[in-house]
């Protein structure tokens, strides 16, 4: 029985959209699969991992019969990739897809379709949203890099999302810096209308930045007390949040820093990118020397090499000397689009926080380390 007939791009594409997700290695095989699902002409590709389903939509089905199916994800894909564009079809023949497209013809296993888990989606949704997709990605791109990775305190291997009146919180911190980022929405989020704080997975984020564009097309965002759904041109992304107090990040944004300089981005990252040649894996610190007009970069190693930088800068505040984790500042410039940013500094012991001359919802706070 036949079910699609389309063009190799055209099917490549939505399979791409939901099989980011779909792990190489199962406690379930079911899980390296997708879902097939056929209602006459239009399909429905669903992925998940338990934790977040992605859902695509395409219009290539063939016939007017209403079936449903699994394949393992990776074939399909890596088979779609490796063959050239032009027309192919998908089968059903004895319970085995057959992929056909010219003179090639491959025949993959299948596995029922209700054996596939799909998530339960939330009704008790308590706000949603509209903004564009460039909006939401910039501000995931803002602060993503902050995020920890395998954290014991399972909470900050996530992003807080903070919804207050019209106005969307992201912050993301592992205990050593803190990326915060705000955007206004132009118009308020429908529900109770009560501010809420929810963390949304590592996974999620990142499976984000890789689905959305920077256009000005709409993101709808619906939260409820379990869940976050994110609904853009054909997918639907719906995510388990992570249970967990976030840290109180208004408390670790220093305030009242009088040291303050604006130093040229990229200036400052290929220096620092220099200097962080000579550090090594175990020690990844850089002396930063604040005098007049002037920013000085060090760094030495166990072998006494040494690497020195002058920046000129306009600063005429208090001489300071400090040091940094280098990776930790090189993180927070290569995720910025900005020509310069600002640096300000209470003294050689406290965080230091980055901001953006031209961008007042951006903050990054970095603990100095002693070098």
């Amino acid at each position: 029985m036949e079910l699609v007939s389309t063009s190799r791009d055209k099917l490549l594409k939505p399979l791409q959209l939901v099989s980011g997700i779909v792990e190489r290695k199962h406690t379930l095989p079911i899980l390296a699969n997708l879902l097939f699902k056929k209602n006459g002409n239009a399909v429905s590709l669903i992925s998940t991992d338990i934790e977040i389903q992605i859902t695509t939509h395409a219009d290539f089905g063939v016939g007017a019969d209403n079936l449903s199916t699994t394949v393992g994800a990776r074939k399909l894909v890596d088979i779609l990739r490796a063959l050239p564009e032009g027309p192919m079809s998908l089968s059903l023949k004895d319970s085995k897809m057959v992929v056909q497209s010219g003179k090639s013809r491959f025949t993959l296993q299948t596995l029922a379709a209700n054996e596939f888990p799909i998530m339960s989606e939330s009704t008790d949704v308590s706000a949603s949203w509209e903004m564009s997709q460039k909006s939401l990605k910039q501000l995931i791109s803002q602060v993503h890099f902050a995020m920890a990775q395998q954290d014991i305190r399972y909470y900050l291997n996530g992003m807080l999302f903070v919804l207050e009146g019209q106005r969307i919180i992201a912050v993301a911190t592992d205990g050593h810096r803190l990326a915060y980022s705000h955007v206004d929405l132009d118009k308020a989020p429908t529900g109770n209308g009560q501010k809420q704080e929810v963390i949304i997975p590592r996974k999620t984020i990142l499976e984000l930045q890789h689905l959305l564009d920077d256009s000005d097309d709409p993101v709808v965002i619906s939260l409820a007390s379990n869940q976050i759904k994110f609904n853009f041109g054909d997918v639907e992304l719906l995510s388990k949040l992570v249970e967990g107090k976030f840290p109180d990040f208004q408390r670790v944004i220093p305030k009242g820093q009088n040291n303050k300089l604006v130093v040229d981005r990229e200036a400052l990252q290929a220096s620092l990118q220099r200097a962080a040649i000579l550090t090594t894996d175990k020690f990844k610190g850089v002396r930063c020397v604040l005098s007049d007009n002037c920013l000085t970069i060090q760094s030495t190693n166990a072998e006494q090499e040494e690497a020195q930088e002058d920046i000129e800068t306009q600063y005429s505040g208090d001489k300071i000397d400090i040091g940094f984790n280098v990776s930790y500042l090189l993180d927070v410039l290569a995720n910025l689009k900005s020509e310069s940013i600002q640096i300000s500094l209470g003294d050689s012991n406290s965080s230091a926080v980055i901001t953006l001359p031209d961008q007042e919802g951006f903050k990054y706070v970095v603990m100095p380390m002693r070098i």
